[in-house]
This record gives C-alpha cells, sequence and structure tokens, in this order.
C-alpha cells in the first residue's frame, strides 16, 4: 500500500508544485505515494461559500468557520495521523519525519486568514506543527515542507539508502561539510584526510566536523545530543 497524503486547503491548485519535481515529482508518478488535495469551500453550505468570519472578542482579519473546517476534516478522516500547520504548534522534527514515513499516510490541514476556530481542531484531534519561528500567508507551504521530509524517506525514493543515515539532524547532529571535485579550487584546498583513503580517519574526522558544526551553530541541539550521550551505558 503506499503512502497517501491528503491536503485540505482554500488553494487545492496549489498542489502538487514543488512535490510534483525531482525525487519526490518521480515517486508520485511511479506510485510509491499518493497525493489528494481537498478544497475546504466545497464544504460550504451557503450560496456565497463562506468559510471565514469575524472573530468573537473583536481584533483585526478573519477566522475559519468550525462547521465548514470539521465538514472537510470529516470527509478526509480515514485513521490516518492529522495534522494542522500552524506556527503556534510542536515543531517538526526529523524524527516525526521518520515516524511518519512508516505509517500510511498523512491529512494536513491549512489554514488561512487569522486561522482556524479552536472548536474544529480539538474536535477532530488534529495536532498542531509548525515548520519554524515565522509566519507564513498560510499552511500550504509548510505543507508542502513535511511531506517533502516525509516522502524522501519512502523506500525506493533515494537512489542511496545511506544518504538518509548521515544527513543533518541524523543521530542528533548537524551534517558535516561535503567537498568533490577539483582538489583545489580558489586557493581553497579539500582536507587532506578526505584524499588519504584512510576510511577510518575519514569517518572520525566527519564525526568530529559535525560535532562542531552542531555546537557553534546549534547549541539547542548540542545540548540535547551531549545530554543523551552522558546518559548512554558505557561498552
Amino acid at each position: 500500500m503506499n503512502f497517501r497524503a491528503t491536503i485540505l486547503t482554500l488553494f487545492p491548485d496549489m498542489f502538487p508544485g514543488p512535490l510534483g519535481a525531482s525525487l519526490a515529482g518521480r515517486a508520485l508518478a511511479s506510485g510509491v505515494w499518493s497525493l489528494d488535495a481537498h478544497d475546504i469551500r466545497a464544504y460550504t453550505t451557503d450560496r456565497h461559500r463562506s468559510v471565514d468570519d469575524t472573530p468573537f472578542g473583536g481584533g483585526a482579519g478573519m477566522v475559519m468557520r468550525p462547521d465548514v473546517v470539521a465538514a472537510a476534516l470529516a470527509g478526509a478522516d480515514d485513521g490516518r495521523p492529522t495534522f494542522y500547520l500552524t506556527p503556534r504548534g510542536r515543531v517538526f522534527t526529523q524524527a516525526d519525519a521518520e515516524k511518519l514515513a512508516a505509517g500510511p499516510g498523512v491529512i494536513l490541514l491549512c489554514g488561512r486568514y487569522e486561522g482556524i476556530d479552536q472548536r474544529a481542531i480539538e474536535a477532530s484531534g488534529a495536532e498542531e506543527i509548525s515548520v519554524g519561528d515565522y509566519v507564513l500567508s498560510g499552511g500550504e507551504l509548510p505543507a508542502m515542507v513535511v511531506l517533502d521530509t516525509i516522502i524522501r524517506l519512502l523506500p525506493g525514493v533515494m537512489g542511496a539508502a545511506d544518504s538518509a543515515v548521515e544527513e543533518s539532524f541524523s543521530g542528533g547532529l548537524l551534517e558535516y561539510p561535503h567537498y568533490t571535485r577539483p582538489a583545489e579550487w580558489n586557493g581553497r584546498a579539500v582536507p587532506q584526510v578526505l584524499l588519504s583513503g584512510n576510511h577510518a580517519a575519514i569517518a572520525a574526522w566527519r564525526r568530529q566536523e559535525a560535532e562542531r558544526i552542531t555546537r557553534e551553530r546549534r547549541p539547542d541541539l548540542w545540548a540535547a545530543y551531549t545530554a543523551i550521550a552522558s546518559t548512554a551505558p558505557g561498552p
């Protein structure tokens, strides 16, 4: 059974977008995964096809109606995990992508305007997730980011199985630097150890570089990594 992705959005024509190209696009065309983009506006019941209204308590902007959103969620619900893309959600991680890639698929709810009536989110049991500490115009681009992180992990999507093992966030570290030909470029040489043919030394250098970069650039990741390492059982 292939991986099924369902998107609930006011702009279904945005999909597949970038997901229709490169690795994800080839996997989509070959049936490794499937994509359905449902127009939330199709679940309205008035002649104006209204999906939003003014917020209770006042304030700027509009809020997506709970009855419309709930109807869209109910129409897609088949037991797959459901997520609402929102800046206030828990940050989506590589570990989440790995877990979901082993499952049957996801349902992703994309908000617009000021957001979605909280009652619809709570009633559906959707988990709120975020792709970072910034605000976008809607949930469609975050949905694409989430799907791309998952799809590339599906069996057969990436050419080399080891590619997913050594990349950033796998094992809690950022990835080490990469180099290719020419060995010297604009006065900058490739680190000599990478030309040595000594695989043990290369592996050690890559580990040291991954640790250095993580420590310098992401103190939060480094703290979590060292905390886990300090509690790990000895040899």
